[in-house]
Formats: structure tokens, sequence, C-alpha cells
């Protein structure tokens, strides 16, 4: 399939499932010749066609395409210009890990041993003025290390190796942000107990094929 095909079907995906409404939220991918496909503002993520797919440069220049230029770009330039292993970006509202941003929480003790090893620590960035260089410059602390960032009284942003790397890192944000919150109507979460902890890490790059980044470990 082609990329511009995929972003399309993962367009498609993230609003099926609830992570974006109305005209809301972001997608983009890099392609191999190092310009990046981005949805144009102002489309419902569920109805994005092939002509609502622009390609621009990282400078955040138009170089094909009809309509305006998110203005959320700055989000996903950031991340192309300081990750050369990322692929694709994934701006979305998903209800429970915006409601978890809005509390003013990020995700960074270690519950569930899948989100410890596919996400690694989630950091919050603080609340800062959409559509401006403020919010860019919140995630600059953490974009070194972070494969997925909540925005606080905004929604989240997830990064992959591929568009649909993306995605299943959204999904899995979202997944355990609804569990998080589910636990919290029954009691306390109990975290990892740090031998076990230490445990997963000595054996994920062994038996999981993931290489965790120190700053991207989960801690107490």
């Amino acid at each position: 399939m082609l990329l511009k095909e995929k972003l399309i079907e993962i367009c498609h995906r993230v609003y099926d499932k609830g992570f974006v409404s109305a005209f809301d939220g972001n997608l983009s991918a890099r392609t191999p010749e190092g310009n990046i496909y981005i949805t144009r503002s102002g489309v419902c993520k569920g109805e994005v066609t092939p002509e609502d797919i622009l390609l621009i440069d990282l400078e955040g220049r138009k170089l094909e395409g009809e309509g305006k230029i998110t203005t959320e770009v700055k989000i996903h330039l950031l991340a192309y210009k300081y990750r050369k292993e990322v692929n694709a970006v994934i701006h979305s509202h998903p209800v429970y890990a915006t409601a978890f941003a809005t509390m003013g929480e990020g995700f960074t003790t270690p519950v569930f041993p899948e989100m410890v090893l596919s996400l690694g620590k989630v950091p919050l960035c603080k609340y800062s003025t959409p559509s401006t260089e403020e919010l860019p410059e919140s995630m600059l602390p953490h974009i070194d290390y972070a494969w997925a960032m909540l925005l606080e009284n905004h929604g989240a942003v997830a990064f992959g190796k591929s568009v649909e790397d993306a995605y299943f890192k959204t999904e899995k944000l979202e997944h355990a942000a609804k569990t998080l919150w589910a636990i919290r109507t029954m009691g306390r979460a109990k975290t990892i107990p740090l031998v076990k902890l230490k445990k997963l890490y000595s054996i994920s790059e062994d038996v999981y094929g993931i290489k965790l980044n120190e700053k991207n470990r989960m801690d107490f």
C-alpha cells in the first residue's frame, strides 16, 4: 500500500475509534524523500480523501495539494527535526487520555508491563495555546525520548516508526488511560514492584526486541 493510502486508512481508523471528533486532530507521515504528507486543515478525519493530504517540506512549506496547512504543523515538524527514527505523527483528542491530561497527570509510573515496553514514560506537557510556538516549546523537554505525550487541557500526540506504529501507540495510550480510569473507580492502582520492573527492563531487548531509552523508563 502506498504511504498516502496508508495515511488515509489510519485517518479513518482514528476517527472510527473516537480518538477525534468533527475536524479535530491531524496526522502526518515522512516520505522516503524526507518530505511530509499531512492532513489539511478543516477536514473530518473520517472523510479524508487523497485530495485532503498535502505534501510539505521540513520547513512547513507546501509543495503539493490544495487547502490550508494545519496550524498545528509545528507539532509534527518538531518531531521530524529532532527524531530521525520518527516517520509518523498522530495528534488526537482521545477522551480518557485527554481527561488525564486535563487533570494535569502524565503516565510516568509503571502499572502495565505492556505500557512500560511499548510506550514507556508518557510525560505531561504544560498547557500551551494551540497553533502558537508555545505548543512545540512545551514538548521540547521530552522530544528526545518520548513516544507519546499528553498535552494539558488539549489532547495527545504519538510518534511512530510508521503510520501504523503511531496509530497503535495512540490506541495503547487510550486503552491504558481507560483502564486506569476504571481502576480508580474501584480503588487504587498497584504499581509493578521495583525488582520486577528491573527484571522487565533486563529482558526487554532479548525477549521482546525492544531497546529502551534510559530517559524513557518509568520509575517511581
